[in-house]
């Protein structure tokens, strides 16, 4: 492996585990989206929320019920819509905050993250999930808050899309790291050959288990982030 200055992280299927997302955390935020609206109607959040979803559709005169009928659709079918994830966003924190959540990492995950720290590689975080989500989920593991091993946080809004390599473009021009000295982990395919193709490292990542098998296509792949995978500070 070159010389690596910065690690940038992808989570579920990566750090955290993918269940956890889709058994636990999708399935609250989606039972609270109507309760939301009314106790929040009319606040900044309500605003930012109403106005996301309308510009995404391309309907600025779309009312509250075409908007949270969107929302629920999107929730039900996952769809990696901007709006969604700032709602998501917002219900989760609550969930942390009283601690009916947590955010799941593997339980290697923060050795190796002390680990890169002490070397000198800066470690960021690049997910669909919003900035805020992004935080809440580092910030409440069972492990403690892991937030401080962290640089940074990218997601849909200030990055773009996944499977782009513009998008990595600019998580590079941000960070201010070299791509051949930035290391990319996730454990979707499409994902890595987009930062592949912006001049990044790649190494993929399938966890024991996992119903795609044990190797992500066209990358080399580890089990977890403390085996198989050799990063050395640039």
């Amino acid at each position: 492996m070159p010389d690596i200055r910065a690690v940038v992280l992808d989570i579920e299927g990566t750090t955290g585990s993918m269940s956890y997302v889709h058994e636990v955390l999708f399935p609250y935020a989606r039972a609270r989206i109507g309760e939301w609206f009314t106790a929040s109607r009319g606040t900044d959040s309500w605003h930012a929320v109403v106005a996301g979803v309308r510009t995404h559709l391309g309907s600025p005169d779309l009312d509250e019920a075409g908007v949270r009928s969107a929302l629920t659709g999107w929730s039900d079918r996952d769809v990696k819509a901007p709006p969604l994830k700032m709602l998501q966003g917002l219900l989760w924190s609550s969930g942390y905050a009283d601690g009916t959540l947590h955010g799941h990492v593997y339980d290697e995950v923060p050795g190796v993250l002390a680990q890169w720290s002490r070397a000198g590689i800066a470690q960021f975080i690049y997910s669909s999930g919003s900035v805020a989500a992004q935080r809440d989920w580092f910030a409440h593991t069972r492990h403690g808050d892991l937030t401080r091993r962290l640089s940074g946080f990218f997601d849909l809004e200030t990055a773009g899309g996944k499977r782009s390599a513009a998008s990595y473009a600019a998580i590079s021009a941000a960070i201010g790291v070299p791509a051949a000295q930035t290391l990319f982990l996730s454990d979707v395919a499409e994902e890595l050959d987009a930062a592949a193709a912006a001049g990044w490292l790649t190494t993929g990542v399938r966890r024991d288990g996992d119903h795609r098998g044990r190797v992500v296509p066209g990358h080399h792949t580890v089990s977890q982030l403390d085996a198989g995978l050799a990063v050395r500070a640039g």
